[in-house]
């Protein structure tokens, strides 16, 4: 198992700093948020991105990817009925995908409920519709700088369209591309009446990428969510990818939050064996 953790997670830390404390901790992936590098990833200049790149590998970590694609942005809705909009939102998809290669990673974490979810007048079908033609637009993109978009069903209090792996999965393949791929979160899973296991099990062909939380957001072994039997369905699949640490409550404090969700990830592991 590969363990990553995602980088704002640090809030306002120094990005060296912040990869010095994470890469010390045992961790040698950083998943990247974009708003914490600039406002839109356009403002992010190539040296700026080069000077990124080298900060990750100085310190012996690899970026995985991006997450919260479109979180602190505006005018981007991949399923608004405005075709404009829709266009708008492919193109800077696709600035995304650019920032992700130029900083060496592979996977573009679509979660951004806000920015998916129904707009008023239209229906669940529709709205489907829009992203499964928006994200097979960008697919040239993604296959040009050879990344991934790994599309992340959320749960219903969180938005109203892919709400299940299922339903996400079946999107996948109408899209039909190795670039457009799954994620899956331990948070947004629990939501399902399916275990997690089980999840895991069905969606074992389209899965990319896993984040690692627990429904009381924060990290893994910090809440009730047993993490054996997930590792033990992630091994039954022969999942490769990364098992990023991914929380919104910090209340544990960063230091403790990265280094304790990581013991516990490798304690569960060598359990699992």
């Amino acid at each position: 198992m590969r363990y990553a953790i995602c980088n704002e997670t640090y809030g306002d830390w120094p990005f060296a700093k912040a990869c010095d404390h994470a890469a010390a901790c045992g961790y040698t992936g950083f998943e990247i948020a974009p708003f914490t590098l600039a406002p839109l990833a356009s403002e992010v200049s190539a040296a700026e991105r080069a000077d990124l790149r080298r900060t990750l590998e100085s310190a012996g970590l690899q970026c995985v990817g991006l997450h919260w694609l479109l979180a602190k942005t505006a005018g981007f809705h991949v399923s608004d009925p405005d075709a404009a909009v829709r266009q708008r939102t492919v193109a800077y998809l696709g600035e995304l995908a650019r920032l992700c290669a130029d900083l060496g990673g592979r996977v573009l974490v679509f979660g951004s409920p806000q920015q998916r979810s129904l707009r008023p007048d239209v229906s669940l079908e529709q709205a489907t519709d829009h992203i499964a033609a928006l994200f097979s637009q960008l697919v040239p993109v993604l296959e040009a700088t050879g990344t991934v978009v790994a599309l992340e069903p959320l749960a219903p209090k969180e938005t109203d369209v892919l709400t299940t792996a299922a339903e996400t999965c079946r999107l996948i393949e109408r899209i039909g591309s190795p670039h457009v791929r799954l994620h899956l979160d331990v948070k947004a899973m629990a939501s399902e009446p399916l275990e997690i296991p089980a999840i895991i099990h069905a969606s074992r062909s389209h899965l990319e990428h896993f984040h690692a939380n627990d429904v009381n957001l924060q990290g893994p072994g910090f809440g009730d969510i047993d993490f054996v039997p997930i590792f033990q369905a992630l091994k039954d699949v022969h999942y490769a990818g990364w098992m990023s640490v991914e929380v919104f409550d910090y209340t544990p404090g960063v230091k403790r939050l990265a280094r304790e969700s990581l013991d516990y990830m490798r304690k569960t592991a060598a359990a699992v064996g």
